[in-house]
């Protein structure tokens, strides 16, 4: 035990620093640094930091996609086509208990795959559809649940910046990861869409159905709603059609999403001067927040490592877990308890690395380590979603609480988020029991 007092003591300086309110990347990046003087870490050792920070975050072209993803979100949001799909949704099932919390839920679905910008999600989806559902009388637990989880799942569902980075921290393809997080994610939209029927159908009073002022037809509602899906429809399978076959790289796929945003927003008339300043100046501030975290965590890592934390990390894995599922068990709960303090990109730079070769030594008969860590990034994925639904720190219901009106106290938000999220942990399961999920798809488009 004594050999491992550095790391140790390096875990709990950090916990200090991350709870006492400075910005997490100086954290990270401060413990790292005064760690290398008290552990008499070899100063030159920093210049290979600098080295890896320099060719691993700065001067990495894959990271490209993720400022131009961010501006593609951005400018998706911008354009009102999440505001049209809801609307047009809420014609078609207005009449049915739970039909807004139901069309909330399948609009987060769609503009997950176009943005991956979480707390722009939320706030736009809480913006249209909160004030509407409380004023159909619905639950107001149920409904923050519903706008809080259909909001964050942007960050699994392909294009998704975190998918991205996790692919450029483990050295493995961005588009099999994008085509094995595809079914994950459907699933657990569909999931959060079963669960609000099944509520609707055994309490309609937790979610009325809607009055509509004009009668339309189903077919008409059906011709509205096509209408208002086919822009972002093209514009996904763009994206991702052309990473699947081989045309463009993530990040070319990514340039070519955000200039069909900026297309898109032009043809619905929001490409004003305004709506383009912010949409910069917010791909600036997101970039630079990630950017600023990769260079902080790779200066921790560096240093924990050297001190010995890897050997520490292993050396515990393997003294409480005897087998492979053991193992995964002991880090996705390891990973999912981290989630309810730090945010999921500390928790990827950090971690990550940390984990992955000891995931990557284990035999989970699913083949070779590049396959086995493509499921188990997945698996890191999904997990590290309910970091943003799980107090204290759970950025999504803070982001909701931001805009809601006074009468829906934080405590509403938490108790309303609780089936959601045990919902994710359900979704997790059966990734791990059924790794055809993850893998089913890239191995179909492989081959």
């Amino acid at each position: 035990m004594i050999e491992y007092i550095l790391p140790l003591s390096m875990v709990g300086v950090l916990i200090l620093g991350i709870m006492s309110g400075y910005p997490v990347a100086l954290v990270l990046a401060g413990v790292g640094i005064l760690f290398t003087f008290i552990g008499d870490v070899p100063l030159v050792f920093l210049n290979t930091i600098s080295s890896r920070i320099f060719t691993g975050s700065l001067t990495n072209w894959l990271l490209l996609a993720v400022p131009l993803f961010v501006f593609m979100g951005l400018m998706l949001e911008k354009s009102n086509i999440a505001k049209n799909l809801l609307l047009s949704l809420e014609r078609l099932f207005a009449q049915r208990p739970g039909g807004l919390a139901l069309s909330v839920t399948i609009v987060g679905v769609v503009m997950a795959a176009s943005t991956g910008i979480i707390g722009a999600s939320v706030v736009m989806l809480g913006l249209m559809a909160l004030p509407v559902m409380l004023k159909q009388q619905y639950s107001m637990r149920l409904a923050a649940g519903t706008i809080c989880s259909a909001g964050t799942l942007g960050i699994l569902i392909p294009p998704s910046i975190m998918l991205v980075l996790v692919g450029d921290i483990l050295q493995i393809s961005i588009g099999d990861l994008f085509m094995g997080a595809v079914v994950p994610g459907l699933i657990l939209g569909g999931l959060y869409a079963l669960y609000i029927l099944v509520v609707a159908h055994l309490n309609p009073s937790l979610a009325p159905p809607a009055e509509l002022q004009e009668k339309v037809s189903t077919l008409q509602a059906i011709g509205v709603l096509v209408k208002h899906l086919f822009a972002p429809v093209i514009l996904i399978l763009g994206v991702l059609g052309s990473i699947v076959a081989g045309v463009a790289t993530p990040t070319e796929a990514a340039a070519i999403g955000a200039a069909g945003a900026t297309l898109l927003a032009a043809l619905m008339g929001q490409l004003t001067w305004q709506n383009l300043v912010d949409c910069v100046r917010e791909t600036s501030l997101t970039t630079a927040m990630i950017l600023t975290v990769a260079i902080g965590a790779t200066v921790f890592s560096g240093i924990f490592k050297r001190v010995g934390g890897d050997t520490m990390i292993e050396d515990a894995v393997f003294s409480i877990a005897s087998g492979p599922y053991q193992t995964l068990f002991l880090i996705m709960a390891l990973i999912f308890v981290l989630g309810f303090f730090l945010e999921w990109i500390e928790i990827s730079y950090v971690v990550l690395p940390l984990f992955a070769p000891i995931i990557a030594g284990l035999d989970f008969g699913l083949g070779h380590s590049g396959i086995t860590l493509t499921w188990f990034a997945v698996l890191v994925a999904v997990n590290l979603q309910t970091s943003f639904l799980t107090p204290p720190f759970g950025y999504a219901l803070f982001y909701l609480r931001g805009i809601a009106p006074p009468g829906l106290g934080i405590n509403d938000i938490y108790i309303g988020i609780i089936p959601f999220v045990l919902i994710q942990l359900l979704g997790l399961g059966l990734c791990i029991l059924f790794p055809s999920l993850v893998l089913g798809l890239p191995e179909m488009l492989r081959n």
